[in-house]
This record gives structure tokens, sequence and C-alpha cells, in this order.
């Protein structure tokens, strides 16, 4: 492999750990049809450079097998789009106009969002909208995927529903600091998809490694 190939998988098994949460390196030289041992090289540099960590898990009576997963220095190495003059603007409006007038302004924010949102998706096939949100969302630096929910029974006709999976933060720093932003997220999408049951079903914040959001066609439509 050259050296100009390493810096493009290495940035690949970035990503493979954010959406698989952890992997040991058998998995990740499986995935990527690259051998173990170079994959071990990889590995032994991301967690050199601090961008990935691992740990051991005995899973019988042999040596330990080692599990590898995102640092914080790790995520924050994702894709992102925030802006460092905008965090400062944020700071400066904080101590300007305190505490309470900075989360009505926060709040307006997100809700002048979810209206853009509506108005981009317009009033196409549930499907389509999710489908065109996620493209909007990776357009914003989001690490992002939907699937439709299948019915686990054949021939069961069921509600329109999908799953909306984001892998990163594209606002990491600003939300570190105004967690409230990260918090409305679900109100945004709910705002977006109006006419739609949507519901929080993982979220990075409490620790787990995505956003994940469940999408329901209300039964009315």
């Amino acid at each position: 492999m050259t050296a100009t190939q390493h810096p493009s998988t290495k940035q690949d098994i970035l990503h493979y750990l954010a959406k698989r949460g952890q992997a040991s390196s058998q998995e990740v030289a499986e995935h990527f049809e690259i051998s173990p041992q170079a994959v071990r090289r990889h590995l032994k540099d991301l967690t050199e450079e601090g961008l990935v960590e691992h740990e051991a898990v005995q899973t019988g009576m042999g040596r330990p097998n080692y599990v590898y997963q995102l640092s914080k220095k790790g995520r924050d190495r994702l894709p992102d789009q925030y802006d460092d003059f905008a965090l400062s603007l944020l700071d400066t409006l904080a101590e300007t106009v305190g505490k309470e007038q900075m989360k009505t302004i926060l709040k307006k924010q997100w809700q002048r969002k979810a209206l853009e949102y509506r108005d981009r998706l317009g009033s196409a096939a549930l499907e389509d909208r999710v489908a065109h949100l996620v493209d909007l969302r990776r357009a914003e630096g989001y690490m992002a995927e939907w699937h439709r929910v299948e019915s686990e029974e054949p021939n069961t006709l069921i509600t329109p529903a999908f799953i909306i999976t984001e892998y990163n933060c594209a606002i990491s720093q600003i939300a570190e600091s105004f967690p409230s932003v990260c918090g409305h997220e679900l109100e945004m999408f709910q705002m977006a998809l109006h006419d739609c049951k949507v519901e929080r079903t993982h979220w990075l914040a409490s620790g787990e490694h995505r956003c994940g959001y469940l999408i329901q066609a209300n039964s009315s439509n």
C-alpha cells in the first residue's frame, strides 16, 4: 500500500468505528478486505495519535482479544462544520444578554432551521422526505444515513417507518458550550416532519456512539 493510501484508509477506519461503536482488528480487516497485519499497523498508528482507544475483552481461557473504539479526539476528527467565529459570537451573546435570553435565542434558531427543512422537503412522500433530509444533514457535515423499518412478519401492512442515524455531531464544540442546541434536535425534526411521529432512539449526548431517530407516518395520513 502506498503512503498516499494510508490517510484514506485510516479515515475509513475512523468512520467504520464511528458506525460500529467498537470492533476487533479482525472485524476491521474483514470489513475492508485487507490483511490483519495492515489493520494492526493502522490501529497502532491511530492509537498513538490518540484517535483510537482499545480495551481487552476476555472471551475464553486463551489470550484476551482487543476491541477498538474512537476516543474523544477521534470523534473530533470526523466531518464537522463548526465555526470558531460562531462559537465566539455565541459566547459573547451569552455574556451580553444573560442565560435565559440566550435560551430563547437558541430556541428561535432551531425553530427557524426546522422551518427551513420543512420548506425544502416539501410535500413529497415520507420516504422521499426522509432521504432528502439525510442529504441536507450530510451537506452540513453529519455522517447520516437512513433505512426503512421492515415488518418482522411477511405480508403484514404496517405504517411506514424509517430510522435516521447520525454518527457524529457537526457542531460538537458549540454543543459542548451550549447543550440545549443538541437537546432541541428532536424537536427540530418533529417540526420539520410535522405530520409524523418522531422519537429519539439513541443519543450521543448520553454516551452512545450515535444519534438515532424513529420516524413513523401518522396513521391518519
